[in-house]
């Protein structure tokens, strides 16, 4: 892949990315299916992950929430940069797809792309996977239209200037949402999505990425009692990075906590892995053990968030 770009004067194709969730009840057992490599889950996986979906609701909000996060992006750069970039967003298992919208970016004639994971840290697991779809749909485009079309990937953007910012907020106000006496003897957990632990082994960076960002939000907060967990692994049989958030809840409770506040610093939209992983689940095991249980507002749409993600595309096009 290159990281060459045109001149000022042409445009650019941001691709906007996220996993992506199934829009109806009935969509789940495909969705799986996909996630799964084409294998079909069995009847007891599929009734689980359904309950899951059942619980928050139905189905996951990430899909409408993917759509506003664009439209912020789009509104956020035309107002940096006026005329310049042209904004697709696609998922990796749900409509419309990533290799969609390199194709609909490809017909407004763009002459480079740019792609970012609506994910603040990099993982083999995950953005390295959205790369690899972007790079092909990209080659695709470029042999369908006999044309150059140059790409670069944002490996990761927590470091973006405003990110921690952002995030200390959310924790100093979950804070201020516990009972007095909890607010300043609270311990304050980070998590992000757990990865099998081979791929740190084979040298993936992503741990060290949320230890680091975890530590910078710590000290934006002012905390000094906190610690970093991993969440929503997958029911496999080799091992994921942990500890799990719900093992730390209950070793905090045996040593004396009385509350726990959970950032999950690796996501930035309401979905499964945070209404039910943590709102239901986690929050579960919390009120058994005695804690009280808060967890940080997700980013969503907000303006000042899509604001980031700006400028990390921004960052991107001067390479």
């Amino acid at each position: 892949m290159s990281g060459a770009h045109a001149g000022d004067g042409a445009r650019v194709g941001v691709v906007v990315m996220a996993h992506g969730t199934p829009e109806r009840i009935e969509d789940v057992e495909s969705f799986y299916t996909e996630i799964r490599r084409g294998r079909p889950p069995s009847p007891d996986q599929l009734a689980e992950l359904e309950g899951r979906y059942r619980a928050i609701g139905g189905t996951s909000p990430l899909n409408a929430t993917t759509r506003a996060q664009a439209e912020g992006i789009t509104a956020a750069l035309e107002r940096k940069r006026p005329g310049r970039y042209v904004v697709r967003h696609g998922a990796r298992f749900a409509a419309p797809r990533i290799e969609q919208a390199v194709e609909e970016l490809a017909d407004a004639g763009v002459h480079r792309l740019i792609g970012i994971v609506l994910a603040p840290h990099s993982s083999y697991a995950s953005v390295k996977e959205y790369e690899r779809r972007l790079d092909d749909a990209a080659a695709t485009a470029r042999t369908r239209r006999h044309r150059s079309l140059p790409l670069t990937m944002v490996d990761h953007w927590y470091d973006t200037p405003g990110f921690t910012e952002l995030v200390a907020k959310r924790v100093r106000a979950a804070l201020d949402a516990l009972p007095p006496k909890d607010e300043h003897t609270a311990l304050v957990v980070f998590t992000a999505h757990s990865v099998p632990a081979r791929l740190i082994s084979a040298g993936d960076t992503y741990a060290e990425q949320l230890a680091e960002s975890a530590r910078a939000v710590a000290d934006a907060s002012g905390l000094t009692h906190w610690t970093v967990a991993w969440q929503s692994a997958g029911r496999t049989d080799e091992e994921w990075l942990g500890p799990d958030i719900r093992e730390v809840i209950v070793e905090q409770a045996s040593a004396g906590t009385t509350a726990v506040v959970v950032c999950p610093v690796g996501f930035v939209a309401d979905h499964l892995e945070i209404l039910y992983d943590l709102d239901v689940e986690a929050c579960a095991v919390a009120d058994k053990a005695g804690l009280s249980f808060v967890r940080t507002a997700s980013f969503n749409d907000d303006a000042a968030f899509c604001e980031v993600v700006a400028e990390a595309v921004l960052a991107a096009d001067t390479q």
